[in-house]
C-alpha cells in the first residue's frame, strides 16, 4: 500500500535547521599532540649538550691532575730515598779514607754501585751538562781507577808510603768550562800541602763531556809547628833555615809552588748519569761511576740552559 505524500510535503519540513556544510581548514580542528607542545629548540638541546661535554671534560682534566700531581710526588719521594741510601751506603763503607786506602771490601763496593743505579734512573735533569746546576763547588765521595781522584792518590802513594803521607780530602770546582781538582795531603800529620789539577771541560751532548787536562800545581806545603814529632824537629829547621838562604827568585818559586805544564795531553771522556743540587754523578767510558756532594749552595735558578753542542 503507498503512502500518498513525501517528507516535502510534510508541513513542518521546512522549518527544520539545515547544517552548516561551510569548510573549514583542517589545522584549526587539530588539536596539538603533547609532543608538540613540549618541543624544546633545536640550539637549546645544543647548548645543553654542550654544557654536559664541557662538564665531564673539566672533571676528567682535574682528575688527571690529580693523578699527575700524585705521581710527581710519588716519584720525587722515591728520589730522595734513593739520594739517602747512597749517603749511607758510603758511610757504610767506610767513607773516603777507606775508598782512597783500599779498604772497601767487594760486597760493599756492588752495594754502593747498585744505589747508585738506583738514584741514576731517577735523574730530574734531562741535559745536565748544560744545567746551572753543575758549577759550584763539589767534594768526592766515591772515584774509580780512571778518575783524576784515583790519579791524585795514585800519584800521593807512589811517591810517598803511607805512613808518611795521606789524602785528606778531595775537591772540585766547577766555573765557566773549567775544573779545578784540589787534592789534600798530609805528612806525617803536620804538613798539609795541595796538589790542584786544572782541566778544561767541553760539552759534546746533553750528557757527555771532554775534560782535558791542563795543568798540575803543587802548593807549598803549611806547617803546624806544634804538631811536628820531635824527632823530626832537627830536620825542619834545618829545612826552613836552607830556604831562607836560597836566592830570592827560587824562594818565591818555591814559596807559590812546583808547576807541572800538561798541555792538555791527558784527556779522557765522560757521561753525566745524574745531576740535582746535591749530587753529581759522572761515569767515564769504562761506566766506573764518580759521585760527589755539593759544598757550597745550589745556584737559585731551576731553568737549564740550553746551548749549541759541539760535534
Amino acid at each position: 500500500m503507498a503512502f500518498p505524500f513525501s517528507m516535502q510535503n510534510l508541513p513542518f519540513s521546512s522549518a527544520l535547521p539545515r547544517r552548516n556544510t561551510t569548510a573549514y581548514p583542517s589545522s584549526l580542528l587539530t588539536l596539538p599532540s603533547n609532543r608538540s607542545l613540549l618541543k624544546i629548540p633545536r640550539n637549546a638541546k645544543n647548548q645543553e649538550k654542550s654544557l654536559a661535554g664541557a662538564l665531564t671534560c673539566k672533571a676528567m682534566v682535574q682528575q688527571t691532575a690529580v693523578q699527575g700531581a700524585t705521581a710527581a710526588y710519588a716519584k720525587e719521594m722515591e728520589r730522595l730515598s734513593a739520594k739517602e741510601s747512597l749517603l749511607l751506603a758510603f758511610k757504610d763503607a767506610g767513607g773516603f779514607e777507606a775508598l782512597v786506602t783500599g779498604n772497601v771490601t767487594d760486597m760493599q763496593r756492588i752495594d754502593v754501585n747498585e744505589r747508585i743505579v738506583s738514584l741514576e734512573r731517577l735523574n730530574p735533569i734531562p741535559r745536565p751538562t748544560t744545567s746551572p746546576y753543575l758549577e759550584g763547588q763539589w767534594n768526592f765521595k766515591w772515584f774509580g781507577d780512571g778518575s783524576p781522584g784515583f790519579f791524585a792518590a795514585k800519584l800521593v802513594f807512589q811517591t810517598f808510603p803511607s805512613t808518611l803521607a795521606t789524602l785528606s780530602k778531595l775537591d772540585v770546582l766547577i766555573k765557566d768550562g773549567y775544573a779545578n781538582i784540589t787534592a789534600n795531603l798530609k805528612f806525617v800529620n803536620s804538613i798539609d800541602s795541595n796538589f790542584i789539577l786544572s782541566t778544561r771541560l767541553s760539552v759534546e751532548g746533553p750528557l757527555r763531556m771532554k775534560e782535558e787536562y791542563v795543568e798540575g800545581v803543587f802548593e807549598s806545603p803549611k806547617l803546624n809547628e806544634e804538631t811536628i814529632p820531635e824527632q823530626l824537629k832537627g830536620a825542619f829547621s834545618q829545612a826552613v833555615s836552607t830556604v831562607e838562604q836560597l836566592p830570592g827568585p827560587i824562594r818565591d818559586a818555591v814559596a807559590s809552588g812546583l808547576k807541572v805544564p800538561l798541555g792538555g795531553r791527558i784527556q779522557r771522556l765522560f757521561m753525566i748519569s745524574y745531576l740535582d743540587d746535591e749530587i753529581l754523578i759522572i761515569r767515564d767510558i769504562g761506566g766506573v761511576p764518580e759521585v760527589l756532594t755539593r759544598l757550597d749552595p745550589a745556584p737559585a735558578t731551576k731553568e737549564d740552559q740550553i746551548t749549541d753542542y759541539e760535534s
